[in-house]
């Protein structure tokens, strides 16, 4: 993963991976927003309320994951499904 963060630029793995075969993981986007004091914080469109912080990208790639889990088990013990109708486009100026 890149240590910091360029404005525009996604986080990306500096290697390639094999592709994943559970059926059990789903993708989500996460905008990252880096703060001008230090650390970033995170949203996951695709779960309305899903936000988390960190200190380093590494903190805030634990951080977001466990929101995740956290705000799916939300839903689920509710009776809801993540919004399947987000759209992210990637738009180059």
């Amino acid at each position: 993963m890149t240590s910091s963060l360029h404005p525009g630029s996604p986080v990306r793995s500096s290697g390639a991976r094999p592709p994943c075969n559970n059926s059990l993981v789903t993708n989500y986007a996460v905008v990252i927003h880096e703060e001008p004091s230090g650390g970033c914080w995170a949203e996951v469109p695709a779960l309305p309320g899903c936000y988390t912080q960190g200190e380093s990208i590494t903190e805030l790639l634990e951080n977001v994951r466990e929101a995740i889990r956290g705000v799916r088990e939300v839903l689920r013990e509710q009776g809801s499904e993540p919004e399947t109708n987000i759209q992210i486009l990637d738009i180059a100026v």
